[in-house]
């Protein structure tokens, strides 16, 4: 048997194989040009795209435009003018960087590019696969266009799997979403066979800003959506979460950047499904808009042709600094730091304007009727319900007096119980209609949650230890992270080689299904360096807690219970959805009660 020597391969041939790795589909090239643009410093992209893209992509922007004799260059592989030396790589501040963009491009394409560099004279170049031509004088304002038509023509069989022209433009379409989503001071046109597709304005003011989010994602999530804001000394989240009411059936509405670079990476999705974990209904996904910046030193962008992943210095830190930050906005829906002034949110679902601590209320048996909701035996409800009458006649008197004096709560007062069942309440805004054993559940879930934390962990050893088998990759995980373990509350020794020993668990998880959490924690641990699976399975067995001790369905209230009910969970984190994701209430505006019984038609 033969062997080839070894050759150099053709600039073609090497400029076709990082083609491969860069150049997916249109939308690649697209995205490639876009980056370039905005490290030009264009604040108008005007994209022009023909048959899905295979026929023809040009894009003009208004930025710095390149110098004449760097136009040869700029169609070498490998060259740019983004970073120099060695060093660069560690604090890259533009989107691109590699100066293989262009190059892959035209070698599986033909394309023209014509620029002007400071409303000097305009140049241009042509190419066709290997064949490069002169520059030569054009016309063009300051600023630069490409033009890259006959997508693949030189490579049948890439051509071949391109989708159908609708499915490519659609993949170009998102992809311009997510670009001009990042970047609202920059504005896009959009044309597909000659017809304008979208046009969003540059966003330069707050209403701006509201038009553009409300074109990207829809008026509905603006309506569900809150501002988040946090900081630390190496890096900073902001953008909008919606509320879990508006929660996805697929992940569809998550737009997730670092330093302003679009991204899809593990790490930060898991630090984000953890974060929403504790509030959303089964399989539903969250929507967000988020905008991680870390400082340059801190993060690698040069580790995936394409620059979607990125890899963090101290992922730790990160992941655990964006759990913290989402679940504290989560909780905290309607502090001031939070309010988008922009999106004027209505009071839907889960908002309300400011606490009233219980103790700041006039109505004083309130407290004392609420928390013998969860001690009172049946005499007792029986006393309380033959004095019904006078109790609402009573809450009524002190109801009247907190609206002249203190204005109404946000979750207004009760007005009459259904079926033992619902709450039906009236606010400043209209009707509400509370489910009172799900709003009761997150209640005690929360206080549950709140003790945990303050009190030392309680270990429980087990009568018969467990062991469990693992390869060697697990074996060293479990050994490096001992520490973490035994924070949790877990004893765990090695038994042989190839095994270890469980000796030592949580009480509360004492009962559960040991060998399964701790084989879930390690494989988390494998793959992100951290692990929620305690905490998941910790809050599960609260949950199931919380539920048995609320207050039951068909349980009747007297009125200064149910507003008793109302007040506590105007205190409580996440009071919008009970443990499973459900939501407690929801509100109907005066407004909506108009049109559905279609007054002043």
């Amino acid at each position: 048997m033969t062997t080839n020597r070894i050759s150099v391969l053709s600039v073609l041939v090497a400029n076709q194989i990082a083609a491969g790795e860069v150049i997916e589909r249109p939308a690649s090239v697209v995205k490639e040009l876009l980056e370039n643009s905005l490290d030009a410093g264009a604040d108008r992209i005007d994209i022009e795209i023909e048959q899905g893209g295979a026929r023809l992509i040009r894009v003009t922007d208004n930025g710095h435009g390149i110098h004449k004799e760097d136009l040869m260059l700029a169609m070498s592989r490998h060259a740019t003018s983004k970073i120099n030396h060695a060093d660069d790589l560690s604090k890259i501040n533009t989107l691109g960087f590699r100066g293989e963009a262009l190059a892959s491009i035209s070698s599986v394409s033909r394309l023209q590019l014509i620029s002007a560099e400071n409303n000097a004279n305009a140049w241009q170049i042509a190419t066709e696969g290997e064949y490069q031509g002169e520059v030569t004088p054009a016309s063009h304002a300051r600023g630069t266009t490409i033009k890259v038509m006959d997508l693949f023509f030189n490579m049948p069989a890439r051509r071949k799997f391109l989708r159908v022209e609708k499915t490519e433009f659609d993949h170009i379409d998102e992809l311009v979403k997510r670009m001009a989503l990042a970047t609202p001071l920059v504005g896009y046109q959009l044309k597909h066979n000659k017809r304008t597709i979208r046009h969003y304005l540059k966003a330069t003011t707050e209403a701006g800003m509201h038009e553009r989010l409300s074109a990207l994602c829809g008026h509905t999530f603006l309506e569900h959506a809150i501002k988040i804001s946090a900081e630390t000394a190496n890096m900073s989240l902001h953008g909008w979460l919606a509320l879990p009411a508006f929660s996805r059936s697929q992940a569809d509405l998550q737009y997730l950047y670092v330093n302003q670079r679009m991204v899809r990476d593990k790490l930060l999705s898991h630090a984000l499904r953890q974060a929403y974990h504790d509030v959303l209904y089964r399989d539903r996904y969250p929507a967000y808009i988020l905008f991680l910046n870390v400082s340059p030193s801190h993060i690698d962008v040069n580790v995936h042709p394409t620059k979607h992943e990125v890899r963090f210095r101290e992922s730790r830190l990160v992941h655990d600094f964006i759990v913290r930050s989402v679940q504290d906005a989560l909780s905290h829906p309607n502090d001031t730091s939070n309010k988008n002034e922009a999106l004027t949110m209505p009071l839907t679902n889960i908002a309300f304007e400011k606490e009233l601590p219980i103790k700041e209320l006039p109505i004083k048996e309130q407290v004392t009727l609420y928390h013998s909701l969860n001690h009172a035996d049946d005499h007792q409800h029986d006393h309380q319900h033959h004095d019904h009458h006078h109790d609402h006649q009573h809450a009524d008197d002190e109801i009247a007096d907190i609206k002249n004096s203190e204005g109404i709560p946000p979750l207004g007062f009760a007005l009459a119980q259904i079926k033992g069942i619902f709450i039906l309440a009236e606010n400043e805004n209209g009707l509400l209609i509370i489910d009172m054993h799900a709003a009761h559940e997150r209640i005690i879930y929360e206080k549950m949650k709140t003790s945990l934390a303050k009190e030392s962990l309680v270990i429980q050893k087990l009568l018969f230890p467990i062991t469990i088998k693992l390869n060697q990759r697990e074996m060293t995980i479990t050994e490096t992270h001992d520490t973490f373990f035994k924070h949790l509350g877990f004893h765990i020794g090695p038994f042989s080689h190839d095994s270890v020993v469980v000796r030592e668990v949580p009480q509360l998880l004492a009962e559960g299904p040991i060998e399964q959490l701790v084989r879930d924690i390690i494989t988390d641990l494998l793959s992100n360096e951290s692990s929620s699976r305690y905490e998941e399975r910790t809050n599960h067995v609260l949950a199931t807690l919380a539920c048995h001790r609320s207050v039951r369905a068909h349980r009747q209230l007297t009125v200064p219970e149910m507003n008793a009910l109302l007040r506590e969970m105007e205190q409580t984190a996440h009071c919008g959805q009970c443990n499973h994701g459900r939501p407690t209430y929801v509100e109907f505006s005066v407004t909506e009660l108009d049109q559905f019984f279609m007054r002043g038609k």
